[in-house]
């Protein structure tokens, strides 16, 4: 069996190719020390096996990052036959940085230049024979997701390559990794040990110590020495072997994509825009499974009553359980199916590295990091994902902050609460289209506020539990693509939809059940649910609420979709949940029990101000693995929320 440890900087198409390769012949595994996981598959070609590694993308062999470090270790430490390198040939300069620190490390080397139908498309010729002769590896052209060279290079695997390429530095750079090579197994690991000044070996710590005082008397930095001298060196053979035959005469996105003035109200537009799809698309298919679960639910009734089931096994079941289960369903399912879908598509297109790009010099500002604009996009969709998401921020300090503020953004399980309350209290119209549209103007300014008090704490957090210094990153602006729709489809409603919907799904049933006995136990003349709603009630209105939403904010804990029903359950003293599919209806019923439209507003902040749900916090625990840091994700928000309450609430009944 041949061992391949397959590598490349992120976006060159590595993960397309690992796919092509391999195909359905994939599992995901861990090496030794190793908790991170990695795609591993295997292809039969002429008779041989050859087991492919897909490592995570890297930009250098030195890591900046837990998954830099994933790939760095392996190939510095792993047993491999081949190191398969790919680059793309629009963005081959910055990719030869990383041949060259693994030409270091091994001579077992192929180059594989991924993507030439789209350098095609930009008019971009790349001499790949040329190329082969400076590296002196084999270098094989490929379009991987048109499955073209893929044969070529098979056998450009099988044939064990052996590269002759040696690049010397410059004199006293060349006598500093003397030195430590005798003590190291490779010339790269005696770069990176300078560069990192750490070693396990006395021998070589005196040594680093040794350098360090031998190059203060030449003047001279390592880091950047050697980083210069490696990048004169791409430069060169950059120009050397890619021609472009034309000047692009395309409107270039990234003037406007990026411009100042231009960037964040084009991000905003684009927000509004999937916030409208969704909206709208999610009418239907909501109100279809509403009416089928519903039908559904009947049937189960009649026949559980028709097979003398006891009451107190079907009534739990069905009223609580099933109940609770096809709502959140019902309510979640459509608009992730919908946002899921076009996030990812903005995702493949190359957008969401323009927004981190605009919102990076606000984070900095605010003590923490610009990837921590993707992870507030994935909390749109879903918070947990937001969370995970973080993953990709290097900075434990500045990945902590975007863990503790990201249940801020509303996720789309919060959408159609937010919706309902916009349409009842806050519609100047009756005409549907025009009024989905205010809608999703409100919904967009409450992001934008969300967004905002994300500054102001990250701001706080940095400042007093989580100082330090920022971190820096590399930010890529990968090439504009075309989505591949079909793998966009099936990977957002598998890996996302279907996924997130699964957990809320488990932790909604139980839910279900508790709501049931809560609201038909009752002690004397109340149900216990009427109980806890009066024992919340005086500090509910302090909040501009009532104990009926607070409690429904407690039991809606495991998922934020169940919190509306729950209120107008109680409200109508109801023993199941109720769906009232009149806007008009749920108002009056609200009114009659003492909403304002200052209820309404201190509802709205609440919804975007509280704990995480269940399944969030789970994530943030797995995340972190820090009782602490969990729990101050649980109460952090929900004190912004309750001050951001009381204020609004106290100016208000000053005004009035």
């Amino acid at each position: 069996m041949i061992k391949i440890a397959l590598i490349g900087n992120p976006n060159v198409g590595k993960s397309t190719l690992f796919n092509e390769l391999t195909g359905m012949h994939q599992h995901t595994g861990n090496w030794t020390g190793k908790t991170v996981g990695s795609q591993v598959g295997y292809k039969k070609y002429k008779g041989e096996t050859i087991e492919f590694y897909d490592l995570p993308g890297t930009y250098s062999l030195i890591p900046h990052s837990e998954e830099e470090k994933v790939t760095s270790d392996f190939v510095l430490n792993e047993d491999y036959d081949i190191a398969l390198v790919v680059c793309d040939p629009l963005c081959l300069e910055r990719n030869l940085n990383l041949v060259i620190q693994t030409l270091e490390v091994t001579k077992n080397v192929v180059v594989c230049i991924n993507l030439l139908d789209e350098a095609k498309k930009k008019k971009v010729d790349i001499d790949l024979d040329k190329l082969s002769t400076y590296l002196g590896v084999k270098v094989v052209g490929i379009s991987a997701g048109k499955r073209e060279g893929i044969d070529n290079l098979l056998d450009a695997i099988l044939s064990y390559p052996q590269s002759f390429f040696y690049f010397e530095y410059e004199e006293k750079i060349e006598e500093c990794i003397n030195i430590i090579y005798a003590h190291t197994s490779n010339r790269f690991k005696a770069i990176k040990t300078i560069i990192e000044g750490i070693s396990n070996n006395q021998i070589v710590q005196e040594k680093l110590n040794q350098i360090r005082e031998y190059l203060k008397d030449f003047n001279i930095n390592f880091n950047d020495s050697v980083m210069n001298e490696v990048m004169n060196e791409c430069e060169k053979i950059n120009k050397s072997v890619v021609k472009r035959n034309s000047i692009r005469n395309k409107i270039n996105l990234d003037k406007l994509l990026t411009n100042k003035l231009t960037g964040i109200p084009i991000m905003i537009l684009m927000l509004m825009v999937l916030f409208w799809i969704s909206i709208v698309g999610a009418n239907y298919p909501s109100d279809f499974l509403f009416d089928i679960f519903t039908k559904f639910g009947n049937t189960l009734k009649d026949l559980s009553i028709n097979l003398s089931i006891p009451k107190f096994i079907y009534l739990p079941l069905l009223d609580g359980v099933y109940k609770v289960l096809t709502w959140v369903v019902a309510v979640m399912l459509p608009p992730m199916a919908i946002f899921f879908p076009l996030f990812t598509l903005l995702e493949d297109f190359g957008i969401l590295p323009r927004i981190a790009f605009n919102l990076d010099g606000y984070f900095e500002k605010n003590g923490t990091c610009g990837k921590q604009a993707l992870t507030m996009c994935m909390g749109i969709g879903c918070n947990a994902v937001g969370v995970t998401g973080a993953r990709i921020i290097d900075s434990k300090r500045e990945r902590l902050i975007a863990i503790l503020t990201n249940s801020f953004i509303p996720c789309n399980g919060r959408f159609p609460t937010l919706i309902v309350m916009f349409t009842m209290f806050f519609s100047i119209t009756s005409n549907s289209i025009l009024n989905t549209t205010i809608n999703v103007l409100l919904l967009t300014l409450v992001i934008l506020f969300a967004i905002f008090i994300t500054f102001i704490t990250s701001k706080i957090l940095s400042k007093t539990l989580l100082k330090g210094d920022n971190s820096f990153f590399i930010l890529e602006l990968p090439p504009y693509r075309k989505p591949q729709i079909l793998k966009v489809l099936v990977r957002s409603l598998i890996d996302r939809t279907l996924k997130i919907l699964g957990r809320a799904v488990v932790i909604a049933a139980p839910t279900g059940l508790i709501i049931w006995l809560l609201t038909n136990i009752t002690i004397g003349n109340s149900s216990i649910i009427n109980i806890i709603s009066n024992c919340l009630n005086n500090f509910g209105l302090l909040l501009g609420l009532d104990g009926v939403i607070l409690t429904a904010f407690i039991l809606g804990f495991p998922a934020n979709e169940i919190v509306l029903p729950i209120i107008i359950m109680t409200y109508l003293s109801s023993n199941t949940m109720i769906d009232i599919n009149d806007i008009s209806l749920i108002k009056d019923l609200f009114i009659s029990n003492g909403w304002t439209i200052i209820t309404a507003i201190c509802m709205i902040i609440f919804i975007i101000f509280h704990y995480p749900c269940s399944t969030t916090l789970i994530t943030i625990y797995k995340e972190t693995k820090s009782i602490k840091w969990t729990l101050l994700s649980f109460f952090l928000p929900l004190l912004i929320g309750i001050t951001l309450c009381m204020l609004v609430n106290f100016i208000f009944n000053i005004i009035i």
